[in-house]
C-alpha cells in the first residue's frame, strides 16, 4: 500500500490518498483551498496513473471538506460520511464564511457510514469506527491488513482534537479514544487530520490528555 499526504489549507489539514498495486485510490477528507494545491493533487494522480474510487470523510468541519466541491468536478465517485447529526454538513456555507471562505455546499449524495461497518473499496477492507467528541459525526478509519488508522481530528501525536466546537465534548472524546482506538494493536500506525503520524502504542504511553 502507498499513502500520499497533502498538507493543505490555512489549517494545515492532512488530506490522504491511499492506493495499492491496482492503482485504485481512496481519498480521506478533502481540504484543498487553492488552485495550486488542487493542481498538485491532480498532477500526482496523472503522474502515477491512479483512479479515484471513493472519498471518505472523517467529519464535516470546514477544513476537512473545503476542497470537496472542487474535487467532485474532477471525479464522480461515492462520498461517505457518518449519518449521525448532519448539522455541520448542512451548515457548511456558514462554517466557511466564519473563516473567510466563500464556498458552497458540495453537490453530492452522501453514503451513510455506521459504527463498525466494513467497506470494501479500491481493494481495501476499511473498518468504520464511530469516534465522536470532536464533532458529532466523527469517524476514524482502520485498515487492519495494513496496520493503519486514519484518526481524523480525534487523536493527534501526543494530543487530541479540540472539544469547544459544536457538540464537542471532552469526556465523549476520551471514551472514543480509549474504547475504539486504544484497543487496536499497539503497533498500529496512526495518521491524524493534522500534524505528524504516530502509533497507538506511543499514544497509550505518552498522550497527556488520555
Amino acid at each position: 500500500m502507498q499513502i500520499k499526504i497533502f498538507e493543505v489549507g490555512p489549517f494545515q489539514q492532512n488530506t490522504y490518498l491511499i492506493y495499492g498495486v491496482n492503482r485504485k485510490v481512496v481519498i480521506i477528507d478533502a481540504g484543498f483551498s487553492s488552485d495550486l494545491e488542487f493542481a498538485t493533487f491532480t498532477s500526482y494522480l496523472h503522474q502515477h496513473k491512479l483512479s479515484v474510487e471513493a472519498i471518505l470523510l472523517t467529519h464535516a468541519h470546514v477544513d476537512h471538506i473545503l476542497g470537496l466541491d472542487r474535487l467532485l468536478t474532477f471525479v464522480d465517485v461515492p462520498v461517505y460520511l457518518h449519518q449521525e447529526d448532519r448539522f455541520l454538513w448542512e451548515n457548511f456555507e456558514h462554517q466557511a464564511k466564519m473563516f473567510g471562505f466563500n464556498s458552497i455546499t458540495p453537490t453530492c449524495t452522501l453514503h451513510d457510514l455506521k459504527d463498525k461497518n466494513t467497506l470494501e473499496v479500491a481493494g481495501f477492507t476499511i473498518d468504520t469506527l464511530y469516534t465522536p467528541g470532536h464533532s458529532p459525526d466523527h469517524c476514524s478509519f482502520y485498515i487492519k491488513n495494513e496496520g493503519m488508522l486514519l484518526s481524523g481530528d480525534v487523536l493527534f501525536r501526543e494530543s487530541i482534537g479540540r472539544t469547544d466546537l459544536y457538540k464537542g465534548d471532552f469526556d465523549t472524546l476520551k471514551i472514543s479514544v480509549i474504547e475504539k482506538l486504544f484497543t487496536l494493536p499497539r503497533e498500529t500506525k496512526v495518521y491524524p487530520g493534522h500534524g505528524p503520524s504516530t502509533s497507538i502504542g506511543h499514544e497509550i504511553e505518552h498522550n497527556p490528555f488520555i
